[in-house]
């Protein structure tokens, strides 16, 4: 179900990109662009190209709402971790963790009491 939206989505992203680059400049962003008045007058006819833009958005904006439900309702109750199947470290009867003590934690060349220095012979 997730991958069929998916596609569904992308074919819309690419739909509504094409349907914006084809029509006509109207405002005068960044300067340039053709002549004024298109988008700023009272009320500008609607034309083919405007129309099926909104229903690409629109379609667009509803699959982006379902994926966005979809991967919630698949992530909830699971993390990462559980995922690759790393378990928490096991407890005793004392409920204390079952890791190795003191000098076994530590990365080599480094004891207890701070790095090891080379002694002098």
């Amino acid at each position: 179900m997730e991958n069929v939206v998916l596609i569904i989505h992308l074919l819309l992203a690419l739909g509504l990109i094409a349907v914006v680059l084809m029509q006509r400049s109207e405002g005068g962003g960044l300067g340039m662009g053709g002549g004024g008045g298109g988008a700023m007058t009272g009320r500008a006819a609607a034309t083919a190209l405007s129309k099926v833009t909104w229903v690409l958005a629109t379609a667009f904006i509803i699959t982006s709402i379902t994926l966005t439900i979809i991967a919630a309702k698949n992530a909830s109750g699971s993390s990462v971790i559980d995922r690759l199947g790393v378990s928490a470290p096991a407890t005793n009867d004392e409920g204390s963790t079952d890791l190795p003590a003191g000098q076994d934690l530590l990365p080599p060349g480094i004891d207890e009491t701070g790095p090891l220095t080379p002694t002098a012979e």
